[in-house]
Formats: structure tokens, C-alpha cells, sequence
């Protein structure tokens, strides 16, 4: 049986490409271009969102001062985002763009960073409203500044989409959003700015990339695109991780790496997520201090053996680099999510959610935060099984 028995030929779906990616060794070089684009549209200040060190150890700020500075294109630096960004960062970023009169919003470094640009974005159009205001959904945004993100890790997949996220930490709380007014302009994947990115955050971006897939692959809203990315997706990690983790400047392992992610980033532009990430975004919304990429990595395991029966054609399919043998049985769920359990622990990612500080008696909290969350249910609502509080308990309880 093939996965295309599984697709719901009545869905009618939205096929999405929203922004204009640079790829490639010396991407960054089109910077120049960018900020040529921006100046014709008027633009003459913006807001550079970044995070501590990474934009000049990779040299990419050079670049982008220097093409500034050419074009005439005033600018401020905010660069104090955090990973897993809060919201009173990007209210103190949006305060010091808008004294400055910025117009755009050029965002480095990984998801943190351009997530974080992305929100500032919208809040530059709209001056009476929070961070905060945005995340509770208290508002539909509409509108935002252009966004350019400048990429330096191969995982999120955000220079590629409409998503975003930031914590509000006084609620515990780590929500998504997705407008299409955030769709960056340009982006840059310059795989040459990611050779200095540490072994366990190589891991844990690509494992995000992965996570994308998956889910995407066999939401509710799926469709052969998203389908068909995942299995790409899949063979490219499974053989490029392993290259990375041996030598960090394999330029090669770092572009089909790079490309892996921003095409996964389009596969759940498209496919949408569940579980994993709605499931995640309690864990590190707690710990603040959680990389992401683990948290999923901890979940994925018992989120495949909660979905496989439902969903093991496809995942039979696009597992198959990691995973081989498997034929889309129900019966074979602990073996699918075994094997995913020895992938992961093959790349170096052997921990559960005892290793990084949970007990078990947080679980009912963590099942509460991902049905209060504002935008996780709708998540959870895609899982292509029983997506109630049952459900939810029994991942947490399977990933200690």
C-alpha cells in the first residue's frame, strides 16, 4: 500500500511558497541586492534583531553594514534575543525601532532571532499593541514591516514561512503564530555562515528539521506536497547529519542540511504541525533554558508510536532512511518508535525527559500548558488520531 491511499483527495489545499530564499555557498553576498531592494522601496532606517555573538562571529554583520552603509540605509542594532525569545525582548526591540524610525526589520541568527524580528515586524505597524497583545491573540495582524531573515543555523525552517514563536514567561507559556504578512522578503541560507554552529546545536536543529516533517507529513490538512518534502527531508538528514558531526566545515553536509530544513520549513507551511511541537513548546516554556531541538528529539519517539496507527503508511515511507523495513502495520508502532528512539541516540541524542530535569509528576502541568497555551490546541486538533488530554499524558508518560 502507498502512501497516496492515505491522501484526502476532497481537502482542498492551499499549495504555499511565501518567500524568496537565497541558497547557496556566498549567499550572503546578495545582501547588497537586498539592500538595494529596500532603498527603492523608501526604506532608509531599519532594526537589526540578532543575538549575542553568532552575527559577527560568523561574519555575516560585516556584510550587512557594509551594504547598508552603500545604499544609504540607516540602522540600529537590537541584539540581546535569547533562545526561546520573550516577549518583553521584542517590546524593547519595537521600542528602540520605532525611536529610530525604522521601516524594516533584517533578523540574524537562527529561529530565536528571526522570530523575534518577525513579531517586531507586525508590532511596528500596529504602535498601541504588546508583544504579549500578539501572542494571546488579541489581535489578527494584518500587516507588518518587510522582514529579512539571514539564516545561520539549518533547522527552523523560518526564513521559509509564515510561523513564529516567543515565550510569555509569566504565564509559562510558549505560543505560535502564523500571518501571511510575515513571510520574510528575502531570505539568506548561506551554508558557510553555519560551519561554526557546536556539534549538539548541529544535532538539534537538524532534528527540528525532522520533526517538521513528520508531523506535516501526517497532520489532517497533509497533501502530497508536504508528503513528498518529508521523504526528501528524511534521506537528506540521515546521510548529511553524520557528515556534519565529523567535520563542522564540510561545506557540503552544511548546504544539504541548509536546504533540508528551509524545504521542511515549507512542509509544515503547508501540512501544518501536532503534537510534537505543540507538546514541546510546555517543556520549554518551563525551561527556558530547554533547546528546543532536544525537547522534540525526547518527544518524537512516542509521538510516532502514538500516531503510527493512523499513520504508519507514511511514516513507514518517509522513515525508511532511518528506519528500514517498515511496512505501515499498526502492529509495528513500538518498532517504529524504537527505531527513531536508535536514530536519535546514533547522532548523539540519547536523552529523556528525566535527563533534562521533568519528573513525572509534572505531567499533568505540562498536559494543562499544552491545552491552554494560546494556538497549541489548534495544533493538537491536527494529529491524525484521538488528539484529547489522554493522549497528550500518554507522550509525556512514553518520553521519560
Amino acid at each position: 500500500m502507498s502512501w497516496e491511499s492515505k491522501i484526502n483527495i476532497n481537502n482542498i489545499s492551499t499549495i504555499i511558497c511565501g518567500s524568496r530564499v537565497f541558497l547557496g555557498v556566498g549567499a550572503i553576498e546578495k545582501i547588497d541586492f537586498i539592500a538595494e531592494q529596500l532603498k527603492a522601496r523608501g526604506i532608509d532606517c531599519i532594526i537589526a534583531m540578532t543575538g549575542k555573538a553568532a552575527y559577527e562571529k560568523t561574519g555575516a554583520w560585516g556584510y550587512v553594514t557594509k551594504a547598508l552603509d552603500k545604499h544609504g540605509i540607516r540602522y540600529v542594532l537590537y541584539n540581546k534575543v535569547q533562545p526561546n525569545p520573550e516577549t518583553q525582548q521584542v517590546d524593547e526591540a519595537v521600542k528602540m525601532a520605532r525611536d529610530a524610525g525604522a521601516k524594516a526589520v533584517i533578523a540574524i541568527g537562527g529561529g530565536s532571532p528571526i522570530d523575534a524580528g518577525k513579531s517586531a515586524a507586525i508590532l511596528l505597524e500596529y504602535p498601541d499593541k504588546t508583544c504579549q497583545d500578539l501572542y494571546e491573540a488579541k489581535f489578527a495582524a494584518e500587516k507588518a514591516v518587510p522582514v529579512i531573515a539571514i539564516n545561520l543555523t539549518h533547522g527552523t525552517g523560518t526564513e521559509a514561512n509564515r510561523f513564529a514563536v516567543v515565550t510569555i514567561p509569566e504565564k509559562e507559556y510558549k505560543p505560535a503564530i502564523a500571518y501571511d504578512c510575515i513571510y520574510p522578503l528575502f531570505s539568506i541560507d548561506d551554508p558557510a555562515l553555519m560551519t561554526g554552529l557546536p556539534a549538539d546545536q548541529t544535532r538539534y536543529v537538524s532534528i527540528d528539521a525532522v520533526n517538521h516533517v513528520v508531523e506535516a507529513a501526517t497532520t489532517v490538512l497533509n497533501n502530497p506536497f508536504s508528503i513528498t518534502l518529508a521523504k526528501e527531508v528524511m534521506r537528506l538528514v540521515s546521510k548529511y547529519l553524520p557528515a556534519a558531526l565529523k567535520d563542522p566545515n564540510d561545506l557540503t553536509a552544511r548546504y544539504f542540511l541548509t536546504y533540508a530544513a528551509m524545504i521542511a520549513g515549507t512542509s509544515f507551511d503547508n501540512g501544518l504541525l501536532h503534537f510534537t511541537h505543540a507538546l514541546e513548546h510546555p517543556l520549554s516554556g518551563i525551561k527556558t533554558d530547554l533547546t528546543h531541538g532536544l525537547g522534540l528529539a525526547i518527544l518524537l519517539p512516542a509521538v510516532v508510536k502514538e500516531i503510527y496507527p493512523a499513520a504508519g503508511v507514511i511514516l513507514a515511507d518517509i522513515l525508511s532512511d532511518i528506519v528500514p523495513g517498515l511496512t505501515g502495520c499498526e502492529s509495528e508502532a513500538d518498532k517504529a518508535a524504537a527505531g527513531v528512539r536508535e536514530w536519535l541516540k546514533s547522532v548523539g541524542v540519547p536523552e529523556t525527559l528525566a535527563d533534562v530535569g521533568f519528573k513525572k509528576e509534572d505531567v499533568p502541568k505540562l498536559v494543562n500548558l499544552a491545552f491552554e497555551t494560546p494556538g497549541l490546541e489548534g495544533l493538537i486538533n491536527c494529529a491524525p488520531v484521538a488528539h484529547d488530554r489522554a493522549a497528550v499524558e500518554r507522550i509525556y508518560t512514553n518520553s521519560f
